[in-house]
């Protein structure tokens, strides 16, 4: 971790809004993640959660409206998340165990013209999750 030009420290995480947290906490967990924080709100809604899988953390939340995924185009949404692995067993875990748990198969695991290991679902509620060896960085 770097220091920016202000001399402080700075760190990307991604946040996620579910209609229905608490079902996408649980595929979460099916594909590895832990929930390591959660607060509810008053009438039991998840108002904020922490996952985490190693050193990815995704913060979690009931959606306060009817968001709209973009239609999927090809193989891609046009954004996503991006989980990095050291090796490629695991890209293909966890894709065998997103689809297991409900995501729809976008890229099989398979090998790049690039040398690394991808995988690609689209989560119960639509949001685009890759898989790979490729360290961005």
């Amino acid at each position: 971790m770097g220091l920016n030009e202000a001399g402080s420290h700075t760190r990307l995480h991604a946040y996620v809004s579910y209609r229905d947290a608490d079902a996408g906490l649980a595929w979460l967990a099916s594909v590895g993640f832990e929930c390591v924080a959660r607060q509810d709100a008053e009438d039991g809604s998840v108002l904020h959660a922490v996952v985490r899988l190693g050193d990815a953390v995704v913060m979690v939340a009931t959606a306060d409206a009817a968001y709209s995924r973009p239609a999927l185009h090809g193989v891609s949404r046009g954004s996503g998340l991006y989980l990095w692995f050291s090796a490629a067993p695991p890209v293909d875990d966890w894709y065998a165990r997103a689809v297991a748990a409900g995501a729809t198969g976008v890229i099989a695991p398979e090998d790049t013209a690039w040398g690394s290991r991808r995988a690609r679902v689209l989560d119960p509620e639509g949001y685009e999750w890759s898989a790979g060896t490729y360290g961005p960085g």
